[in-house]
């Protein structure tokens, strides 16, 4: 079995991103970093950058859910009435 450190680097940026341990932004850094060093391809900069896009929006989507559940739950004052 081979190591592919570019298969790695990719993998860990993307798992980096989504749990929590590293913001996007210094990823896009990071994968820049590798790409100019010829660590990673572009390709794999674009699914970097796909998956980056993806946990953002699935932030978003969990953001809005989040809130949409406050404004339907009544606050307790208002149960008493």
């Amino acid at each position: 079995m081979s190591f592919d450190l570019s298969e790695f680097l990719t993998e860990g940026l993307i798992s980096s991103v989504n749990n929590g341990l590293i913001p996007s932004d210094l990823a896009t850094v990071y994968a820049g970093n590798y790409l100019v060093k010829s660590l990673i391809t572009q390709a794999q900069v674009t699914q970097v950058s796909d998956a980056i896009t993806a946990h953002k929006a699935a932030q978003v989507a969990a953001d809005q859910a989040q809130q949409q559940e406050a404004n339907r739950t009544p606050a307790p004052e208002d149960t008493l009435k």
